[in-house]
């Protein structure tokens, strides 16, 4: 669990620690005595490569700022459940009613997926998370030992989440090295007294509300 946002998918990914901090740049002002109080440094961009490309250890470590939800994207494959954990999700549209999802070309799920009838989307709860690690796992038993439920339209839908969608694929966009995939809903529900599970900066995360609304 985009324009390639940190995801949470059926792939891993290596680590990679912080950069040292940037040097101040070059012609910061000084207090001189002219009475003009000293600015603080501006933030450095980093430009790309010659190449004209970000390095994408790099790219995943900036996208990985914005902190997302995590969804499970799954249908009945044969009579067997297959599914994959997503982050990359979003609401599109309410008329009609669409959401998105962008998944990565070397995804060995999504092709087992692109053609089911209907696929279910359940946004995963904050006590969640080894189901989402579990969903991302290459070379294991996805469903083992999960809650989960299909509907006669064949989408998969897992148990004690926040939020869940029915859905088909309404359409199929390519954009860079992943397909941006519009799903459009036809059915749905959300259940409010399940907190989210919150992913951020490569770590599974929970909200914790203000004390004073406690």
């Amino acid at each position: 669990m985009t324009t390639t946002r940190t995801q949470c998918r059926d792939e891993r990914r290596d680590g990679h620690g912080p950069r040292p901090p940037a040097r101040q740049p070059a012609g910061v002002h000084r207090d001189d005595g002219g009475g003009r109080p000293p600015q603080p440094p501006r933030p450095q961009r980093r430009l790309p490569s010659e190449e004209g490309a970000f390095a994408s250890a790099e790219l995943r470590r900036v996208f990985g700022a914005f902190p997302t939800g995590v969804t499970a994207i799954a249908a009945l494959v044969d009579g067997e459940p297959a599914g994959m954990a997503a982050n990359s999700f979003t609401t599109v549209s309410l008329d009609p009613p669409l959401l998105s999802v962008c998944v990565a070309h070397t995804s060995t799920t999504w092709p087992a997926l692109a053609d089911r009838p209907r696929l279910g989307v359940t946004v995963l709860g904050a006590e969640q998370d080894r189901d989402c690690a579990q969903l991302a796992a290459r070379g294991a038993d996805r469903f083992a030992g999960l809650d989960w439920h299909a509907t006669p339209d064949g989408a998969v839908l897992l148990d004690r989440g926040s939020a869940w969608f029915d859905c088909s694929v309404e359409q199929l966009v390519r954009a860079g090295d992943h397909d941006i995939v519009l799903l459009r809903v036809h059915a749905l529900d959300a259940d409010h007294a399940v907190a989210p599970l919150v992913f951020h900066a490569s770590r599974f995360r929970r909200l914790e509300e203000a004390a004073d609304h406690r």
